[in-house]
């Protein structure tokens, strides 16, 4: 039960500090949802640390995209979806993080957190980036794309699998850039929020092949 207390704790946290950004700064709409896109991520290895088990962590993580699904039909907590653009990206994110608690959480801890964290910080930090500074831009199926942004995608996203890669195996190699490139490259296919799905998930799965 504590362990969860602690779960629930780190969540109104960053729920709460979402709500009172958004208070100060109401025409931050794409912030506040970046706020609670990277604020989640370290929740991974908090819940890794408090050992919870696999099948706790599905639960917990299904009834969350459950509320997600119903929040995205109803609007119960604005916050959440209030985003400029069509996007499902919120269901995406759960689904994906479901998967990947369903693959490795037991297997392979460390692709998890890195398929996670070069979602949360790389697509989080790119986002928040390409919006704040003008850089050339282009657009791939009506979605735009900025250099700053992809440079953030891409840096952040080698920084988390060389940290993680060496936090495992003590070394640092080629597959790291292989692995950032292809989250980097991804990320670029935004259409509908689905980046939050396919970069994760390969990003794990590619961690798991290349450096396993």
């Amino acid at each position: 039960m504590i362990k969860f207390a602690v779960i629930f704790l780190y969540l109104f946290l960053i729920f709460s500090v979402s709500v009172v950004f958004k208070k100060f700064n109401d025409d931050s709409k794409e912030i506040v949802r970046k706020i609670i896109h990277i604020g989640i991520g370290p929740l991974i290895p908090i819940a890794q640390f408090l050992k919870i088990d696999q099948n706790s962590a599905l639960i917990f993580t299904g009834i969350v995209s459950i509320i997600v699904l119903i929040n995205y039909t109803y609007k119960l907590f604005p916050t959440i979806e209030d985003v400029e653009r069509k996007s499902y990206g919120t269901i995406f994110y759960c689904l994906s993080l479901f998967i990947l608690i369903w693959l490795f959480w037991d297997k392979d801890p460390y692709a998890l957190i890195a398929g996670f964290f070069v979602m949360t910080f790389g697509d989080g930090l790119a986002g928040l980036i390409g919006k704040s500074f003008n850089s050339k831009n282009w657009i791939i199926f009506k979605q735009k794309k900025s250099l700053f942004g992809t440079l953030t995608m891409f840096l952040t996203s080698l920084i988390v699998v060389c940290s993680i890669g060496y936090a495992q195996q003590k070394n640092v190699n080629l597959n790291y850039f292989a692995i950032a490139f292809l989250a980097t490259f991804l990320e670029q296919f935004s259409v509908l929020g689905i980046d939050n799905f396919i970069v994760p998930i390969s990003s794990a799965l590619c961690f798991n092949f290349l450096l396993n």
